[in-house]
């Protein structure tokens, strides 16, 4: 039986396809489209995950949508008369959008599934799931738990904000919750705008920002933003914010409090900027701790999966990690809205059909490799149409000069398998590095991704190597956990550079692999295992063998404002306009100086930023 679940109308659309309860396929719809955390319905997602499977659309058995769009609709009317008069231009903005679009999204779907290819019985097979619902139901049936508790955190959904659920077998049983607008994502997303970044994109900005400063404005924010409870449930105080009365997420009030006005977007950063990215790093920490520390003492389970945008904070799940509170811990790899998708699918699956679940000791995650992939002779039809110059290898061969240019500091596009579900990119829709050039971090920031030259690098490392590198021996595949580099590999600062603070550390080379070494030490970290990705594994073990580093620099294969790439022509097209050196697609390796020079292309402002 397939059910599909469909995440689409807010951001980040993605489907999901489940089998038996097995998922098959799962893709974000901004990968197609090429429209950075594109929202509209996942047409080219949904074709391009039937055409994987090699179904039908008739072969669907249910649709499950994420959320139920009236309690949405609901929520937006009682928080304009809760803040009337001033909930007015919030009202005026979205109200005509929803009676236009949001009110009829069962017949919206219901029309697009039918060009689809979809027969008119598909109405009947229609189901709406719950937002958080969605959320817990994605990050507890596919973990290796049979029983956890689930902590969802995002900005809001219908009405949630913050909910535990009690996982048990195929079961999950809704034990508390958190209304808006009282919102950690809303929270953390405030702070997000007022230094510059956008929201729902830039979060995770802010939170590569934080080492850089100091948590001097913590103190503030709880004594004036929020009141934080022993148990960790918390209010905002709404007289700062402006989210659920008008169109900015913060107001005058907000600006007296740190006496300074937001920062647009094209201003360089200061020194406030960064301690106030400490600051509500510091307090969302302290909160999600709270919250679990209450949880463990009222519930004593001792495993905790983690959903909802909040959970891709990986510093904040280091923290919890560190705290040893729970013996186990997971998190949805696709945590966000895109995750909801496979939620909703599996919630159907479990919930509503109550099909038994089964426990194979492992995450079903699949390495989060559920997107398409591409044969050799698709990849070189498109390459010849792409007017590439190219030389299919064997792969001993590919692994063998991949990692020699890897070791002479080439940066290298890296497109193999099955594409990658989620935010994250984990070695098959991937840009390159060595971790060992003290340039390197400036030059992939500035030359390739055309991004703030202050955002981190994440390291890929053999599994087997972690423990000896890092603090944190606990797997971490889907890099959401941060860890401390050891002080055996850390490099003593001078005098004068201990006096240096916020940017200027950018400079500083701190551990024998700076490119993937944050000012605080940290590095969100991969781990690379053989059984789930054998190829990237192989690589990485040959440039170990070439180095005596079990670790490369890992990052997303795009440029700032561009989805990941999703085919051979996204790639290529990405390799001419950037700095990277080298190309490989599957047994396929593209030389720049190799291309045809009239194919560069200048990829700075080809995307709108983030």
């Amino acid at each position: 039986m397939y059910i599909l679940g469909i995440s689409a109308f807010y951001h980040d659309s993605a489907v999901t396809f489940i089998c038996d309860g097995q998922i098959v396929y799962a893709a974000q719809e901004e990968r197609f489209s090429r429209i950075k955390h594109d929202s509209n319905f996942p047409e080219l997602a949904i074709q391009n995950g039937l055409k994987t499977l090699k179904i039908s659309a008739n072969q669907i058995d249910k649709i499950v949508f994420f959320e139920k769009p009236f309690l949405k609709f609901e929520r937006i009317i009682e928080t304009t008369v809760a803040f009337s008069p001033w909930g007015y231009f919030q009202f005026i903005k979205s109200i005509p959008l929803w009676i236009k679009e949001k009110l009829f999204q069962k017949n919206i779907i219901f029309k697009k599934l039918i060009i689809l290819g979809f027969s008119t019985d598909i109405k009947n097979k229609l189901f709406f799931s719950n937002h958080h619902l969605s959320h817990a139901a994605s990050a507890f049936y596919p973990s290796p738990y049979d029983e956890a508790l689930v902590l969802t955190m995002d900005g809001v959904g219908e009405w949630a904000t913050t909910t535990v659920y009690h996982g048990h077998e195929n079961q999950l049983d809704l034990k508390k919750e958190i209304h808006y607008p009282h919102s950690l994502g809303l929270l953390y997303s405030a702070f997000s705008y007022y230094c510059g970044f956008k929201v729902n994109s830039g979060e995770y900005k802010l939170m590569g920002l934080a080492p850089y400063g100091r948590p001097i404005f913590a103190d503030r924010i709880r004594a004036s933003l929020i009141d934080i409870k022993t148990d960790g449930s918390y209010r905002l105080n709404m007289k700062y914010f402006g989210f659920a009365t008008g169109l900015e997420m913060t107001n005058k009030k907000f600006d007296e409090l740190f006496d300074f006005s937001f920062r647009l977007p094209d201003q360089d950063l200061k020194q406030i900027h960064m301690d106030l990215a400490a600051s509500i790093q510091s307090v969302l920490e302290e909160i999600i701790l709270k919250i679990c520390i209450h949880l463990k003492s009222e519930y004593q389970i001792e495993n905790l999966c983690l959903a909802g945008g909040v959970a891709l904070n990986c510093v904040a799940n280091r923290a919890l990690l560190k705290s040893g509170l729970f013996k186990n811990i997971w998190v949805q790899p696709a945590a966000g809205d895109a995750g909801g998708s496979l939620g909703a699918a599996l919630a159907c699956y479990y919930l509503n059909d109550n099909n038994n679940r089964k426990n194979y000791g492992s995450d079903q995650m699949s390495g989060s490799y559920l997107g398409n992939e591409f044969t050799d002779s698709e990849i070189e039809n498109q390459l010849i149409e792409c007017g590439a110059v190219f030389e299919k290898k064997p792969t001993e061969q590919i692994i063998c000069d991949t990692a020699k240019s890897l070791a002479e500091n080439k940066a290298i596009g890296w497109f193999q398998g099955r594409m990658e579900f989620g935010p994250r990119s984990l070695g098959n829709r991937s840009i390159l590095a060595s971790p060992m050039s003290a340039e390197m971090q400036k030059n992939l920031n500035l030359k390739i991704k055309f991004r703030e030259s202050f955002r981190p690098f994440a390291p890929a490392i053999l599994a087997e190597d972690q423990s000896q590198w890092f603090d944190v021996s606990t797997s971490s595949s889907y890099m959401l956990f941060t860890s401390g580099l050891k002080s055996l590999y850390q490099i003593s600062v001078t005098a004068d550079e201990q006096k240096l603070f916020g940017i200027d550390l950018l400079n500083v080379r701190r551990s024998v692999v700076p490119a993937i070494t944050h000012v605080d030490f940290s590095a969100r970290i991969q781990t690379v295992s053989a059984s789930t990705n054998p190829l990237f594994h192989l690589l990485i073990s040959e440039f170990k063998k070439r180095t005596g580093v079990p670790i490369l620099v890992n990052t997303s294969f795009n440029v700032r404002g561009e989805p990941v790439v999703c085919s051979p022509r996204d790639a290529f097209l990405c390799f001419m306009g950037t700095g990277l050196d080298i190309l490989v697609i599957g047994s396929y390796c593209l030389i720049k100086e190799n291309q045809d020079q009239k194919l560069i292309t200048d990829y700075t402002n080809k995307y709108s930023k983030d």
